[in-house]
This record gives structure tokens, C-alpha cells and sequence, in this order.
């Protein structure tokens, strides 16, 4: 039996209230993204400071450096970059004053005098503007334990890579064997430390690996494989190489696991450096690298645009 409503519902004669419109949600304006600076922009600028630089490398010019890197480097060009680094404008030229200040040339620096020191600090700044949201490898154990990062080794043995390298010693037996070495073969590889990590980003290993089939492509028969001389660092190891007297920046590109060095000067020998050195600057106008002139060796940073199809392209060459 249906039950009737209690509810006295609609009465005659009286009005229904309409229903309060229902509030409009207010949105609020996005914010534009920030432009993506200008790379070409900024190297040409980098370049034309160096000049400058170079023009004021007496000891005497030290004020007058100064305020050359204060004004040079609030150029919007310049600017723009080193404010997207996790230092930003204000801690990037800090640290940069502070390094020409420390500055002392020595054999093991990369930066033969100050206005290398300057090219390699601001070039390099590119590296920690893309990879600025990645976390530092502060230690050692941490980079020994990083699931992101693959044994070299193994995959040496397996026949997987393109490129050679090295280890750092770490015996006195392994020190003196590698003097005896080089001794009766002064030249036959690089005179390089060699790699304290033998460990890299998957990324890393198809770049490096795409990278060497072209040098190898591109070079007549007897031109040795592409050389590795630096990858993978801890915050750790900076310091200590710092320590040491090298030009070893920080932040670093290097401690984010996303930089790599590759030998130059040896190539000169088998006349393939300058093929080299086009190849990489190709990347580099191509927007896949960051290229930095560091002398003996050149150092690399992988361009984030470019990770997606290094690491399909590793999946595929290790077939996993």
C-alpha cells in the first residue's frame, strides 16, 4: 500500500522560491611559465666577457675584474641564465668571484689561467640550470648505491660499450704498474687519473655510446675508440679534487650524474680532434649537449630534452 508524504509539499497559491544560483568559481589568471633563456644569447655573451676578462688578467686589474663581472653579468643574456640555477644571479656571481679570487694556476687545473677559470664556470652553469630540480650525489656511498647508476664494467665485458676509459688506481702496486706503463708507452692512451666511479647514468651510456659509433664513422681506421675520462662524482669527491688544485666546479653537473669529459688533446695525435670537436658542437647546436672547452679533456652535459630518447635508445641497445 503506498504510503503518502508527510510533506505538505507545493500549496496552493504560494510561490516557489527559485534555487540560489549556484557561486561561480572563481579561477584565477595562470601564470606564465618562465621564458626558456636564450642559450645561443648566452654563449655569445660568455664569449665576449672573455675577451674582457682576458684584457684585465694582470694582478693589478683585480678591482677593476670585479666590477667588469658586476656589470657583465646583470646583461639579461647572461642574467637570465644564472638566475634559473638553484644558486640564482646573486650566488652564481658570489661563488664566481670567489673562485678568481682563490684562483692559482697550477699542471692539474683545467683552467690554465683566469679567463679559462671564468669560461668553464659560466659555460657550465648551463649544466645546473637544466638539471637544477635533480639531487646532488653527496657522498661516495651514495653514488656505490644509486639504482639510477649502471656498472661500466659489466657492461665492458659484455662488448656493450663503444668508448673506452680507465680506472683511478687504487694500490700502490696499481700505481706503480701503470708508471712503468706509461713510461714504455708514453702515448698510448691519454694521461688521464682515470674514473674514480665506473658507474653512469643509463642516458649517459647511449650518448656516449651514439657518440662514439659517429666519431668512429668519421675517423679513419686506426683512431682509437672515443675516451672517457671523467663521469659520474659525489660532492665528496668535488671537494677533494678541489683540494687538489683542479678546476672542479660546484654546483657541478657532474654530482647530479648528468656530465661526462672526453679526452681531446690525445686525439691530436691521430689528427682526429678537430672531427671531434665538430661532432660535439653539433650535438650542441642541435640542443642535445652542453659543451664546455676545458682544454685536454671537453665536458658534456646531457640537454633534458634529450634523456626520453637516450634512455629508449639504451633500453634497446641492452635489450632490456
Amino acid at each position: 500500500m503506498r504510503v503518502p508524504s508527510r510533506s505538505p509539499g507545493q500549496q496552493p497559491g504560494s510561490s516557489v522560491t527559485p534555487a540560489a544560483p549556484a557561486r561561480r568559481r572563481a579561477f584565477s589568471t595562470p601564470t606564465r611559465p618562465a621564458a626558456t633563456p636564450d642559450l645561443d644569447a648566452y654563449r655569445a655573451a660568455v664569449a665576449e666577457l672573455l675577451v674582457e676578462v682576458g684584457a684585465l688578467a694582470g694582478a693589478s686589474c683585480t678591482a677593476a675584474r670585479q666590477v667588469l663581472i658586476d656589470d657583465r653579468l646583470r646583461e639579461p643574456a647572461i642574467a637570465a641564465v644564472l638566475d634559473a640555477t638553484t644558486q640564482g644571479l646573486i650566488g652564481a656571481r658570489e661563488t664566481l668571484l670567489l673562485e678568481m679570487a682563490r684562483y692559482q694556476p697550477n699542471a692539474r687545473s683545467s683552467a690554465a689561467d683566469l679567463t679559462a677559470l671564468v669560461r668553464i664556470y659560466l659555460l657550465s652553469r648551463v649544466d645546473v640550470m637544466w638539471w637544477r630540480d635533480t639531487p646532488t650525489y653527496l657522498t661516495d656511498a651514495q653514488v656505490d648505491a644509486s639504482p639510477d647508476l649502471v656498472d661500466l664494467e659489466w657492461l665492458r665485458r659484455r662488448d656493450l660499450l663503444n668508448f673506452r676509459y680507465t680506472e683511478q688506481p687504487r694500490t700502490l702496486l696499481r700505481r706503480g704498474l701503470r708508471a712503468v706503463r706509461r713510461r714504455l708507452r708514453p702515448d698510448a692512451t691519454p694521461r688521464t687519473a682515470g674514473l674514480r666511479f665506473r658507474r653512469a647514468r643509463r642516458e649517459m651510456v647511449a650518448l656516449l655510446n651514439d657518440i662514439a659509433r659517429q666519431f668512429a664513422a668519421s675517423t679513419p681506421p686506426a683512431t682509437p675508440p672515443l675516451w672517457v675520462t671523467s663521469l659520474v662524482r659525489s660532492a665528496e669527491h668535488q671537494h677533494r679534487l678541489r683540494r687538489l688544485g683542479y678546476a672542479a666546479m660546484l654546483p657541478s653537473g657532474h654530482c647530479l650524474g648528468w656530465a661526462v669529459d672526453v679526452e681531446m688533446e690525445w686525439f691530436g695525435r691521430f689528427g682526429a680532434r678537430d672531427t671531434l670537436a665538430e661532432l660535439l658542437l653539433a650535438r650542441q647546436r642541435a640542443g642535445e649537449v652542453n659543451v664546455v672547452d676545458e682544454g685536454q679533456a671537453w665536458h658534456l652535459c646531457l640537454a633534458p630534452a634529450a634523456r626520453r630518447r637516450l634512455r629508449r635508445a639504451y633500453e634497446a641497445e641492452m635489450g632490456v
